[in-house]
């Protein structure tokens, strides 16, 4: 079948329906028939390192961070959807990440930097905290001193409660909720600010900016004002004061009361009792019932049965839930809970949900990670590589079928017409392994391009040999083929082994051009040694008897 003329021409249909629908089947998957890379169609590039601002890691331990991190990320971006990412290692403490098509470079970003490391954490009582309060206003008025006078336009005294008597707290509180704050808080406070009455501060900047929010444990503060409490609760010996085994943690997001933006402050235990290393899954999804966008999340065996002994303990307490220090959600325990749960996020959009829901699949990074470098291109850049590209590589190959007819006549235009399916092999090849084509991809492609000219130049200059030795045309066409093969051999096999070891050691756009360069070695050798030849022989079996063949 292959010596037979028919069964050549079998083959090389095969083979050409094969490229074809490789790209065709791109298409009805919604997908362009050739990935293209960051240089063509445009997309982001980020270089990261491990966030060590202290220096306290060691060189094999910043390595270890890297490489953890390296699967961390590979996992994220992969769940992003995103085609033919490049996410690799380069030296022993930088990550590079370079992500084509990308349109929302902040959500990626955002994906790629969060540690997502999840805990859940116990919210203490509002009653325990009265009693620090005071401690921390004088704390942070011994730390910052008359600083706390002198204003800002960020510091303008804005807060709902700022320089106002508990009577109106309280008035306020019951405006903003529709209800009094519970009664055994409420009486538990007026017990704690009555003990806690003698030692009062004269100056209150926290106790004159949070708002008792009618939920245990949670507080909040005029979104204009987060920022000045953020600094006062950075203040040296500020959080010192807070009591063994507790922390204040802030919520994720702001929440309009009465045409007001505020923040929550959290009140928990420091110690988490879960942590995100049992999780086992996460799916974003929407609350039919209050209409809320939620991530329920599934724990292995043993973070199952820790959750349902702590809840059953705490029925009626509130569990925080708690993403990289922020406070995502802090739903009231109101029966034990097993290994199935859900965060609230309110009505935060679905998309956020659902990136929150793919980091936790992915899991945590082992060391938070810093955008060292971020380069970012532009569409009409990755079109104007493409024209450039398209433009150079139509003139080469013009140029190429031009010199190949005029030198070698109808022998040229078979191999000619060789190189067009040599084309269609390229690309149906790129498409076929999901490779992406760079630019320095498509100068891999004009390289074996040049290859297979080079093998029919081989072949035709051999045969014309062959001619002038006297031979018969088919003997001149056999012989021709036989003696330039070994040359095409070498020269194909050697810049194959060439560009499996630049595949091998190199980076992304020196892959790409690996990559593109042996497909086309591949086709250029099957469309020389093959597909001229069929077509010779094609040309040889039609031509008059006693016409001399053109070459």
């Amino acid at each position: 079948m292959f010596s037979s003329l028919k069964g050549r021409l079998v083959v090389i249909a095969i083979v050409v329906m094969l490229a074809i629908g490789a790209m065709v089947t791109n298409v009805m998957r919604g997908e362009p028939a050739i990935k293209l890379g960051l240089d063509l169609q445009g997309g982001m590039h980020l270089a990261l390192e491990v966030d060590d601002p202290d220096n306290s890691l060691t060189a094999e331990a910043r390595e270890a961070a890297v490489d953890q991190n390296l699967e961390v990320l590979r996992n994220r971006v992969d769940q992003f959807g995103v085609t033919e990412p490049l996410i690799q290692k380069v030296g022993s403490d930088r990550i590079i990440v370079e992500l084509a098509g990308i349109t929302d470079e902040e959500r990626a970003r955002n994906v790629i930097e969060q540690a997502a490391f999840l805990e859940w954490k116990l919210v203490l009582p509002t009653s325990d905290f009265l009693p620090v309060l005071n401690r921390l206003d004088r704390a942070i008025v011994q730390a910052a001193g008359d600083s706390l006078l002198v204003t800002t336009p960020d510091d303008t005294a804005t807060g709902a409660l700022a320089g106002r008597p508990d009577s109106t707290r309280q008035a306020i509180t019951e405006a903003l909720f529709g209800r009094r704050p519970d009664s055994t808080a409420t009486s538990d406070s007026a017990a704690a600010d009555s003990a806690t009455a003698t030692a009062a501060p004269s100056r209150r900047p926290l106790g004159d900016l949070l708002l008792d929010s009618g939920r245990d444990g949670e507080f909040l503060i005029a979104e204009q004002d987060v920022e000045r409490v953020k600094r006062w609760l950075a203040l040296p010996g500020v959080k010192d004061v807070l009591p063994r085994n507790t922390e204040l943690r802030w919520g994720k997001r702001p929440e309009g009361q009465v045409a007001q933006l505020y923040r929550s402050l959290y009140f928990l235990e420091q110690r988490a009792f879960i942590d995100g290393a049992r999780l086992r899954g996460a799916t974003a999804g929407r609350d039919p019932q209050y209409n809320k966008t939620i991530v329920t999340f599934e724990l292995d065996r043993r973070g199952g049965r820790t959750f349902d002994e702590v809840t059953s303990q705490h029925i009626g307490d509130r569990i925080a839930i708690v993403l990289d220090t922020l406070v995502q959600s802090a739903p009231e325990v109101i029966s034990r809970i097993g290994a199935n749960g859900q965060i609230d996020m309110g009505q935060a959009p679905m998309e956020e949900a659902s990136d929150l829901a793919l980091v936790l699949r992915a899991g945590a990074l082992t060391q938070p990670l810093t955008i060292v470098e971020q380069r970012s291109v532009g569409p009409s850049l990755g079109q104007d590589s493409i024209d450039q590209g398209a433009i150079a590589g139509l003139a080469g190959i013009t140029l190429v079928m031009v010199i190949m007819i005029y030198y070698y006549r109808l022998a040229g235009a078979l191999a000619v017409t060789a190189l067009a399916i040599y084309t269609t092999l390229v690309l149906g090849g790129l498409a076929a392994i999901n490779a992406t084509l760079t630019a320095p991809g498509i100068a891999g492609f004009i390289l074996s391009l040049g290859m297979a000219v080079d093998a029919n130049v081989l072949i035709f200059e051999r045969t014309r040999e062959e001619l002038t030795a006297g031979r018969s045309v088919r003997v001149a066409v056999d012989e021709g083929f036989q003696h330039a093969m070994s040359a095409i051999i070498d020269s194909n096999i050697t810049t194959l082994i060439t560009a499996a070891i630049l595949y091998q050691v190199g980076t992304g756009p020196v892959q790409g051009f690996a990559v593109t360069l042996m497909i086309g070695i591949v086709a250029s050798f099957f469309s020389a040694v093959y597909v001229t030849r069929t077509f010779m022989l094609i040309y040889i079996e039609r031509r008059r008897a006693g016409e001399p063949i053109s070459i």
